[in-house]
């Protein structure tokens, strides 16, 4: 993947990783879409931001996918790089009696990537230079148990880029998957944002651009500190580290 003269579409851009990611492509020379569902957030980065495009968007709403890949393919039918970052991540109690929850992070987590992969496909593929990037988390490989169906979706974003990447392999397709650490942002609310055992979200979005610009051709973007949680299970160390993350 090439950082710079693209025409990148970001989900979840209205703030953190998503946001960050955003004005990190746009300082490179890239032209920038951002989606979300909060329209006074994607205001906000249009004001702080020039030059970067914002479309209102459910990732949730199928219908809603499938209009916006038609409206956004034919105002910029340059577009060939596809970001889906969008997720959330509630905590969740099992023993509740409830799959609310379960079911919310799901279709946001991993419905909507594979349905807005799916429909913008046709395009990317017609594209040079196109790649999709899914973002998981170091949570897909050690799991945490407050979030049981935010692991879950994520490890299947994980499987759902391998085996994507492979029928895509005879295109001009790339599939890269970014795996951020535990990161300053308000994924889980305000307090993670300050927490001082998470990566500053600046030194996550610094590291990841220096490794897509060193590693194009990587399927995987590993900053150095997930690999606590990528390589507990390759390095014999599985049980320890999973107990040291639930302790």
């Amino acid at each position: 993947m090439k950082i710079t003269g693209n025409t990148i579409l970001i989900t979840g851009g209205g703030s953190g990783i998503g946001r960050a990611l955003a004005e990190a492509f746009l300082e490179r020379g890239n032209d920038v879409i951002v989606t979300g569902r909060n329209r006074d957030k994607l205001t906000e980065v249009e004001c702080a931001n020039p030059g970067i495009r914002t479309y209102q968007l459910d990732v949730d709403d199928p219908d809603a996918i499938r209009a916006f890949s038609s409206q956004v393919t034919t105002d910029f039918p340059s577009l060939n790089i596809l970001i889906n970052n969008a997720g959330i991540m509630p905590a969740e109690t099992v023993r509740d009696g409830s799959t609310a929850t379960a079911e919310a992070t799901i279709t946001t987590n991993l419905l909507g990537p594979i349905r807005l992969t799916t429909a913008l496909l046709p395009h990317l593929m017609a594209r040079p230079d196109a790649a999709v990037l899914t973002v998981s988390s170091g949570l897909a490989f050690l799991p945490r148990g407050g979030f049981p169906t935010y692991c879950a979706s994520k490890a299947a974003i994980h499987s759902y880029s391998q085996t994507l990447r492979v029928q895509l392999r005879d295109t001009s397709v790339q599939v890269i998957e970014l795996v951020p650490p535990y990161v300053q942002t308000e994924l889980t609310g305000p307090q993670q944002a300050g927490d001082p055992n998470a990566m500053p979200l600046g030194d996550y979005i610094s590291e990841t651009m220096a490794l897509l610009q060193k590693q194009p051709d990587a399927e995987e973007i590993l900053v150095e500190r997930v690999h606590f949680q990528r390589f507990a299970e390759r390095e014999d160390r599985y049980s320890q580290s999973f107990d040291r993350l639930n302790g």
